[in-house]
């Protein structure tokens, strides 16, 4: 039986930032075994060009790569030209580009909160907008944002990445105030708790490990591709008329006490 419709993104172009790992790399491999052409964005053009091979050999999907860095926007600006150009029309962006740094918030020094709003915040304005300059041209897009439950909750040591998150969340409803009458849907994933290279530290540390599948009604960490259905549903016509929504995938972890 083949899967319906709405949700078909077979031969759509998409960008994904922040994909040679993680959450990223999950995201634009599910969307190449959904028939996506997909181009993957970082700064390191030989880690970028790993992922493309390996999504290649998994899925026989047609993969790109962009290198630039997405907090810069005189790179972000040509590089939305060059993938324009030289790919084709995007059709699906995907903004996952993000740091985490650990520290009590008084001892957070001054480079590492800009650091941290920058790539979480700044990025996903600077990449959203430029491209979304060709999507509005054409009278549709799709724009995922990649929010997280920081986005609602807040925890010791991590302020400024629940600011950006935070941030980010409002960003993609205003996204969504501007550009919905232009044809374009702009939404959010926000994980949960994921077992992933920035978590590292978390994975390890037994007593959180425990606190948090006791916080969380599924019990668990999640995998990063339990997050691919959310991005296809958003990614797709089946989500035409959604639109500034953040859609929490996180085993229940904000839906209780």
């Amino acid at each position: 039986m083949s899967s319906h419709g709405n949700f078909d993104v077979e031969g759509k172009i998409a960008l994904v930032t922040g994909s040679s790992r993680g959450i990223g790399f999950a995201l634009a491999n599910g969307l190449a075994e959904a028939g996506a052409e997909v181009v993957l964005n970082g700064r390191d053009a030989e880690a970028l060009a790993r992922s493309r091979d390996e999504i290649v050999r998994a899925t026989g999907a047609t993969v790109h790569t962009c290198a630039f860095d997405v907090t810069a926007p005189e790179e972000v600006a040509a590089a939305a030209q060059r993938v324009e150009d030289e790919i084709g029309p995007v059709e699906i962006v995907v903004n996952n580009t993000g740091v985490q740094h650990r520290s009590p918030l008084l001892e957070f020094g001054d480079d590492d909160f800009r650091r941290v709003l920058d790539t979480n915040l700044s990025s996903a304005f600077f990449v959203g907008r430029e491209f979304a300059r060709a999507m509005v041209r054409r009278g549709h897009g799709k724009i995922v944002n990649i929010c997280s439950v920081q986005s609602e909750l807040g925890r010791a040591g991590i302020a400024p990445y629940a600011a950006s998150k935070g941030g980010l969340k409002m960003l993609t409803r205003g996204m969504c105030a501007d550009w919905a009458p232009l044809g374009l849907q702009a939404n959010a994933i926000a994980p949960g708790y994921f077992d992933t290279q920035l978590t590292e530290a978390l994975v390890n540390d037994a007593d959180f490990s425990a606190w948090l599948t006791k916080r969380t009604p599924a019990g668990r960490w999640g995998r990063t591709e339990e997050l691919v259905g959310a991005l296809l549903f958003l990614s797709s016509p089946a989500s035409d008329f959604v639109n500034g929504q953040i859609l929490y995938v996180d085993g229940g972890l904000t839906a209780v006490v």
